[in-house]
């Protein structure tokens, strides 16, 4: 009998140490399992700055870090919709991009420019609120990440986007564009600089620009083809072009740093427009007082190192004239891209089209005046040199755009 009165408290005093230990360690349970236990994902007002992009061989989304990962056609972000409440964001979408809510196709870009929507409007009637995930995507160029904004709307527009029908969302609504006043002071920079070379400069200044004497063969015209090429006058009218030029490409022909060969070089953000003006202004001056050393170079090896001089001081001479019209594209882009985009689009291709082509002609023309080009040698040698760059600046500016 004792001994089972002994066995009966040795089970208790387990138990109460069982019990004891139990209520010692549920806290640090507790802790561990809070500490291990997945967060849902935050619930977010509006856009953010963290894009997503998919890692194809782990299968998922993970977070894209400009710095480290290569651009991307397709980038994802997960967004907090309700079909009753507004969701403005504005962007600036090239032709063709495309918005995807939960891999459904909400919206696609007819035409190149700036757009705001409502993305609770996009959503079905009878969704209900919870977290969608939101994917931009375009087929041939990355998205520019940079302009998507989270809209702010005085309280009548907001009511009249919330009552208009989902067609209507797809058309974009006028609204200045970021950068314009980056472009407006670089015009305004280019201007002054032509007012102060034509005033220190005026006798070379319109040796240049003489209008009537574009196809003529007078005197001043010939002149400027013995006259030396590198001076002070000719080193600003082509600073200025290439800034005038290098704005151009900026503001419309958005499609040149879209270059692979570009980009892997100088890998510069849509968002920092300075800085493409001035590494733009930069690569076309390079290339145009680098031409120098590519003809020297042709004409040693085609064996007509006679017309290197004439060639490039007919060059200089026509670009320099042709480039003061790239400024007047630019006011046009300014005043009437808002309303008249494919316009000025068109009006920029044919400037951009009608400077590259009009100096391959003159330069051409000018040459058949020394030497008959109707030789297949002399021939050969002026498509080398003027008219196979024409076509891979046609492609890169013209067409791809």
């Amino acid at each position: 009998m004792s001994h089972r009165n002994k066995k009966g408290e040795e089970h208790m005093v387990v138990r109460r140490y069982l019990l004891v230990l139990l209520l010692v360690l549920w806290p640090l349970t507790s802790v561990w399992a809070a500490e291990y236990h997945p967060l849902p994902p935050a619930q977010r007002s509006g856009l953010s700055s963290d894009w997503l992009i998919h890692d194809a061989d782990r299968n998922r989304l993970v977070l894209y870090l400009p710095d480290y990962h290569a651009p991307s056609h397709a980038y994802y972000q997960w967004i907090a919709l309700q079909p009753t409440h507004l969701f403005l964001i504005s962007f600036t979408a090239r032709e063709g991009q495309s918005l995807f809510l939960d891999n459904r196709l909400v919206f696609t870009a007819a035409a190149t420019a700036p757009y705001t929507l409502d993305l609770g409007k996009l959503l079905p009637p009878d969704n209900v609120a919870r977290t969608h995930l939101l994917c931009v995507w375009h087929p041939e160029a990355a998205p520019d990440l940079s302009s998507f904004t989270n809209s702010q709307v005085t309280t009548t527009t907001a009511a009249s986007i919330s009552k208009a029908p989902n067609q209507a969302l797809a058309q974009p609504l006028v609204r200045s564009h970021p950068g314009e006043n980056v472009f407006l002071c670089f015009l305004l920079l280019i201007g002054l600089l032509y007012g102060g070379v034509r005033a220190t400069y005026q006798p070379g200044f319109a040796r240049i620009y003489q209008f009537e004497g574009l196809w003529s063969r007078s005197t001043a015209q010939q002149d400027f083809l013995i006259k030396p090429t590198v001076t002070w006058l000719n080193i600003l009218l082509v600073l200025i072009f290439s800034l005038s030029f290098a704005l151009l490409l900026v503001a419309i022909h958005t499609n040149v740093q879209n270059i692979v060969i570009l980009r892997r070089l100088f890998d510069v953000p849509e968002s920092a427009l300075v800085v493409r003006v001035l590494l733009y202004t930069v690569l076309i001056a390079g290339f145009v007082l680098g031409k120098y050393l590519f003809l020297e170079l042709l004409s040693y090896i085609f064996d007509v190192g006679e017309l290197v001089l004439v060639q490039y001081r007919e060059f200089i001479r026509t670009i320099l004239f042709l480039g003061l019209f790239l400024p007047l594209v630019m006011l046009l882009y300014l005043g009437l891209n808002q309303t008249l985009p494919a316009a000025v689009l068109w009006v920029s291709n044919g400037v951009v089209s009608l400077l590259l082509i009009g100096t391959v002609i003159r330069v051409a023309r000018t040459l058949h005046r020394k030497t008959s080009l109707f030789n297949l040698h002399l021939f050969s040698y002026l498509c080398t040199t003027e008219v196979i760059p024409l076509v891979i600046l046609l492609k890169l500016i013209v067409f791809t755009y």
